[in-house]
């Protein structure tokens, strides 16, 4: 690019962090470290729309996905600042500020070239595409940091995605997952390295207890990887990792992966030295298989855009579905009928985790239990799971709710035999105190006169 007087421009940058938040495997920071000659490193505190507004009608505790994302940012940071750089903190509320605040870095800082990697979020790509027709001679950089492949690596156009994982595994799976790419060593100087965040950011809190003591950030996530190859739990995934509440029963990646501490390509890469080492058997493959549900989901999003959050589904399927604020507070609370249930939902209030068998029973519960629209169920998931993704949470919900990927329609759960399955000595149902909450779902009629439950 070249000025108005024929003379090559200065390239300067936006890098903007949005799940991928780490300096390995991030082949498009290291385009920026190429590309410009200077860079603004940013990210948003949070990014709310009116529809996330609407579909969480109650107050929340959302601590333990406050306090990882905090320890995630802040170990960044602190890597960003060892290469000379700074991040800078965002804040808006809703689109349209945050489209407001990159248009004024764009024309504070004569921006030349942004980047941002591709997400399932519509609400992302919306920014962009704005930005795109508002500035002609802006260069927008996109790559896929999230994912195992690239648009250009997958067996189909994306318009022709599968309707259902099987389909999608049988033809993905014949491509051989790409190697991760190094680390970023080398970043150009800030822009501007005044009102970035403070170089203690985060560094102080202590970690989360979820079974085991955690902490966000690029190096925890990679030191966990590291450990679980170092025992043989992974010859035995495929067992224990339905289990309910066993720290060591799966593999946890989930929390460094949705916060973008870690990539899916180096777990998979640390995956085939451990069988390498140790052989590889239904187990370790089982860990590949829902990393490949993990990726189903991302371009599932990315393919079905808004209808990923519509009600009807990407089918125009709608479900016989209401809201009942007062069965939504119970499920919420852990206070319906259903110890199980109860059980989860008080785990994940806690601790801002549970388990994959979990999510399943409590969303079976909320829909078809509780006929409540399940946009509500994955709303509230959003806003307090620590391993948050945006494809898989609510591409699961739409699956569950039967307006998504699963052939059969819908997935509802004997709860009475899940429980006889997963807790049947009622350990986990005592430890979160899931007994004797509540016999009915119902406490007000529906002209919200009082009920007597003993009639």
């Amino acid at each position: 690019m070249r000025d108005s007087e024929g003379n090559m421009a200065t390239r300067r940058g936006i890098y903007w962090f949005y799940n991928d938040f780490r300096l390995h495997d991030n082949p498009l920071l290291a385009k920026a470290a190429r590309g410009v000659e200077s860079l603004h490193c940013v990210y948003f505190s949070e990014l709310k729309s009116q529809f996330e507004r609407r579909f969480l009608p109650i107050e929340i505790k959302d601590d333990a996905k406050q306090h990882f994302a905090r320890q995630s940012v802040g170990e960044l940071n602190q890597s960003l600042r060892q290469l000379g750089q700074v991040l800078h903190k965002l804040e808006a509320d809703g689109l349209s500020q945050a489209l407001d605040t990159l248009n004024d870095l764009i024309k504070d800082y004569d921006i030349t070239d942004l980047f941002i990697a591709h997400s399932a979020s519509w609400y992302v790509d919306t920014i962009v595409e704005q930005l795109e027709s508002q500035h002609q001679k802006l260069d927008i950089h996109r790559h896929n940091t999230h994912s195992l492949f690239s648009d250009n690596e997958l067996p189909f156009d994306l318009d022709d995605l599968p309707q259902s994982f099987s389909k999608f595994r049988k033809l993905i799976e014949k491509q051989p997952i790409p190697l991760p790419s190094g680390t970023v060593t080398m970043l150009p100087p800030p822009i501007n390295n005044r009102q970035g965040l403070p170089e203690a950011y985060g560094s102080f809190e202590g970690t989360l207890d979820i079974g085991e003591s955690v902490r966000g950030g690029e190096l925890a996530g990679l030191a966990h990887v590291r450990s679980y190859f170092e025992t043989d739990a992974a010859l035995c995934y495929k067992k224990t990792r339905n289990a309910l509440d066993d720290w060591h029963s799966s593999t946890k990646f989930s929390l460094w992966l949705a916060n973008g501490n870690v990539s899916a390509k180096a777990i998979v890469s640390q995956l085939h030295r451990f069988e390498r080492h140790n052989g590889a058997n239904d187990s370790t493959y089982w860990i590949v298989f829902e990393l490949l549900w993990r990726e189903y989901f991302h371009w599932y999003g990315r393919r079905h855009g808004t209808r990923l959050f519509a009600f009807s589904g990407i089918h125009n399927k709608a479900p016989l579905t209401s809201f009942y604020a007062q069965r939504f507070r119970q499920w919420v609370n852990g206070t319906t009928p259903y110890p199980i249930v109860n059980a989860c939902m008080r785990q994940l209030k806690q601790t801002g985790y549970m388990s994959n068998r979990g999510r399943q029973l409590v969303a079976s519960c909320l829909v078809h239990e509780l006929s409540i629209d399940w946009r509500y169920g994955a709303n509230y998931f959003q806003h307090t799971l620590i391993d948050y993704d945006v494809g898989s949470n609510w591409g699961n919900w739409q699956y569950l709710a039967g307006v998504g990927a699963d052939p059969r329609g819908h997935r509802k759960f004997d709860l009475q035999k899940q429980t006889q399955m997963y807790d049947p000595d009622g350990v986990f149902i005592r430890k979160w105190e899931g007994e004797g909450l509540t016999m009915s779902v119902d406490a007000v009629d529906m002209v919200d006169w009082p009920l007597d439950t003993n009639d």
